[in-house]
């Protein structure tokens, strides 16, 4: 078995962790050009303000394991201590540091078990059919066949929703922020377009390095993530991968009332009322933002456990839920996409601290705008790539795919396997939901992938 993996981040890293794991001998080539070699764009060198924005148990890269990144980080983890969260949150570039670890004793036990594993720094344009099997080409016109091809590209490129590209001061994605902040004066005026995740990175970064301007977080929803609360010790027992099975056994198929059944059984259970938790979340796109996210830094320790639940199985039984959702209740979800995103993707309480003390302060200001607006000096963009967007960087690949027949564009974004040798793991997955792949979808994706290639079947 030859297997060409097309990528070298986080999902490349969960596929040789799998692989590793079972049997088989062969051959593993790693496409990967970027010197950041296991990192992806997420993880590489950078301030060391721009942190994991999870958990440690929701970030083992091995699926199943959640105790394998915390194990790994050790001791270590007492030096960077969330105090509000009650557990360790690392500079990205060392959760980094972890992925390299990891990959690179997969790749020593894979070596001890007979496969060859190679590392080309190129980057690849093509898959096509050959006689014999796949052929995958790189950039520098190299040619290597491969009985299998796995897709591990990332996600897509950041949009530039207001065709700001070539303005002086604009900065069309802000990552690595060590390099993107050089370039801005402590005095600037900061207007950040977003107020997702990535914005938040930003705001927390230029009060790290003692920003004095003026800061503007500019939205056409103005909703703010929600905050992380304390872990408790409970896991869910409705809102699970086999009670929706079971389901989808009985009935034939699951529908979005279904899932709501689950998680209202789940609060049942706690002795908590649904109807007041759902009134909640359905304040968030209204709601004053300043005044939501005081109070949900003063619930940080709520011990109610409905935001724990949904923000936990919306990584864990999401991905797999939605695929058995009609298209009619796909849309329903939709409809509440940006205060789906602000839950299920919450901010650390140590950003969101830094967050409100700039408000308070009146030096940060949130505006909604919904078209023209009047930039600063610096204008930098927030905005994530939507799920399932393809990487400029591998559209002539996908386009390969396609044209070869191997893979299909799903309509709503992504490559679908037309061939049980191809495989795609990550946000490029077509089908998927409107919540970006997190690193537990992720090592599941890559778990699943491996035991196909060890069985044959389709990944």
């Amino acid at each position: 078995m030859d297997i060409a993996i097309v990528g070298g981040g986080a999902a490349a890293v969960g596929l040789l962790d799998a692989l590793a794991a079972g049997d088989g001998a062969g051959t593993i080539r790693v496409f990967e050009p970027s010197p950041q070699l296991w990192r992806g764009r997420p993880y590489g060198p950078d301030l060391d303000s721009v942190l994991v924005n999870v958990p440690p148990a929701l970030m083992s890269i091995r699926h199943g394991d959640f105790g394998h990144y915390a194990a790994w980080l050790g001791e270590r983890g007492s030096e960077h201590l969330d105090p509000l969260l009650g557990k360790p949150l690392v500079p990205r570039a060392l959760y980094g540091d972890y992925l390299a670890f990891t990959a690179e004793k997969a790749m020593a036990v894979l070596s001890e078990r007979g496969w060859l594993v190679e590392i080309v720094a190129a980057h690849v344009t093509e898959v096509v059919r050959s006689q014999d099997g796949l052929l995958v080409r790189t950039q520098d016109a190299q040619e290597h066949r491969a009985t299998h091809v796995a897709l591990c590209v990332g996600g897509g490129t950041p949009p530039d929703l207001y065709g700001l590209a070539g303005q002086p001061g604009f900065v069309v994605d802000p990552y690595p922020l060590a390099d993107t902040l050089d370039r801005v004066a402590t005095g600037n005026d900061v207007t950040i377009i977003g107020s997702g995740l990535t914005a938040v990175d930003v705001v927390v970064s230029l009060a790290a390095r003692g920003h004095r301007g003026r800061i503007a977080l500019l939205s056409r929803s103005g909703v703010l993530p929600h905050v992380w609360q304390r872990p408790v010790d409970r896991r869910p027992e409705h809102v699970t991968v086999e009670r929706v099975a079971a389901l989808h056994q009985a009935q034939g198929n699951v529908t979005l009332d279904d899932l709501i059944g689950l998680l209202r059984a789940e609060l049942a259970d706690a002795g908590e009322d649904f109807a007041e938790f759902t009134a909640e979340l359905f304040s968030t796109a209204t709601e004053d933002p300043v005044q939501r996210l005081r109070r949900q830094i003063a619930a940080i320790d709520d011990p109610r456990i409905g935001r724990r639940v949904l923000q936990q199985t919306a990584h864990t039984v999401g991905p797999y839920a939605w695929r058995l959702l009609s298209e009619s209740d796909r849309a329903r979800l939709r409809r509440h996409l940006r205060t789906a995103v602000s839950v299920v993707s919450p901010m650390v309480p140590v950003n969101a601290s830094v967050l409100m003390r700039l408000l308070d302060a009146g030096q940060l200001v949130i505006e909604r705008v919904d078209g023209r607006f009047a930039a600063s000096e610096i204008v930098i963009n927030a905005v994530n790539p939507s799920p399932q967007a393809v990487p400029t960087a591998a559209q002539p690949l996908v386009r390969s795919l396609v044209d070869a027949g191997l893979a299909t564009l799903h309509p709503s974004g992504g490559l679908v396997p037309a061939d049980p040798r191809v495989h795609v793991i990550g946000d490029l997955t077509g089908g998927g939901s409107f919540v970006t792949s997190s690193i537990p979808g992720v090592a599941a994706q890559a778990s699943r992938t491996a035991q196909a290639l060890r069985t044959g079947r389709t990944g």
